[in-house]
């Protein structure tokens, strides 16, 4: 989407609002510097849950919108005042949640009469990339693999599954392939609780897995087979989609089994075959994507961007296929408010116009859509 230009304007100050789930980030970058990145984080709400509940979300963001902005503030040794502009995910996420954050930021603008950008949640994933804090290289640098169409993103997280192409962030972001269903996160989640492993399933799925064997048991990699893929000459309508339902109902049956039959369920071994199913299919389909879009250059983002197997697997394959992977630090692949100003900052910089305050969220709001 091509937005109205304004006047450039050279490293602005920038406060980014993220608030898409159970997170509320607040970030403020200079140009593409880090100055500070605050999280107030609800997960201790929801595990008893097993999952993330709107409901608490949202009243979560609520509570900790105002401790996290001054914090931010304070860490940054700035005021609102000093704030050139304010950006805000407005899709996609959690509709109630969504909506914390951008009346916030909406209430802001207006006070404060500062330019407000709403933007998209997942290309702001690959956004916090362009820092140059981002604890692999400078951000220009990621930047110049971009402007020739070269840069590809993997966001993997419990809501997420997707590869990116980036021709441009600020208005050329094409979608590659997404999941169908449960995305990666919320399938080891699923298969956590099956397991009786702790929530957030993620970290415990991967801990039991280093014990387990990877091959004690054969899941299934969904939309692998040549009626999905097709081949490169023909491409099959899902050669880069995912799709992870199946495989989390073959895990059921099989612990199904061991407890029809009175013996104990072989935990590590079924955590270390889901977990192997799951990065095989990502990983391969990944740097697929990269080599027949031409993506020299791969950048991994999302909560499961933690996985060490997934970074193990993912690093192994980018290297064979000679494809660069970047890996963000943790705390800058999770969902957090530097990745938002990360983005406003380029908007800002390249002079699109704000979006101003009449702009509503939108929960799934398209990766083509960078900015309202």
């Amino acid at each position: 989407m091509t937005k109205p230009k304004l006047s450039a304007a050279a490293e602005p100050l920038v406060l980014g609002i993220e608030s898409s789930c159970d997170e509320t980030g607040i970030g403020i970058v200079r140009g593409t510097r880090l100055l500070t990145n605050t999280v107030s984080s609800s997960m201790e709400e929801h595990v008893r849950f097993g999952g993330v509940i709107p409901e608490i979300a949202s009243r979560a963001h609520l509570d900790a919108m105002i401790p996290a902005l001054e914090a931010a503030l304070a860490d940054a040794h700035v005021t609102l005042d000093d704030i050139d502009a304010i950006a805000v995910t407005a899709g996609p996420g959690l509709a109630g949640a969504l909506m914390v954050g951008v009346s916030a930021a909406k209430a802001l603008a207006t006070a404060t009469g500062k330019p407000l950008y709403g933007i998209n949640h997942l290309v702001a994933h690959v956004g916090v990339g362009l820092l140059d804090d981002n604890g692999t290289e400078d951000g220009s640098a990621l930047l110049e693999h971009a402007r020739d169409g070269g840069l590809g993103a993997l966001l993997v997280s419990g809501g997420h599954t997707e590869i990116l192409q980036v021709r441009d962030i600020t208005q050329d972001v094409r979608l590659l392939g997404a999941t169908l269903d449960d995305a990666a996160g919320e399938a080891y989640d699923k298969v956590a609780r099956l397991l009786g492993l702790d929530y957030p399933g993620g970290p415990a799925i991967d801990r039991a897995a280093r014990t387990g064997n990877a091959k004690a048991f054969v899941f299934p990699r969904g939309l692998s087979n040549r009626k999905f893929m097709g081949t490169a000459e023909a491409p099959g309508a899902h050669r880069y989609n995912f799709s992870f339902s199946g495989l989390k109902t073959a895990v059921a049956r099989v612990i199904e089994g061991f407890e029809a039959r009175g013996e104990e369920v072989p935990v590590a071994d079924i955590a270390a075959s889901f977990q192997e199913a799951v990065v095989d299919v990502i990983t391969k389909k990944a740097v697929l994507a990269c080599r027949e879009q031409g993506l020299h250059t791969l950048l991994l983002g999302g909560g499961v961007a933690a996985n060490s197997r997934l970074r193990e697997l993912l690093s192994a394959r980018c290297a064979s296929a000679g494809v660069r992977l970047i890996i963000p630090k943790f705390t800058l692949c999770t969902d957090n408010g530097a990745m938002v100003a990360a983005l406003g900052a380029r908007l800002v910089e390249a002079g699109y116009e704000p979006s101003g305050v009449d702009f509503t969220t939108d929960s799934s709001l398209p990766v083509t859509t960078v900015c309202f």
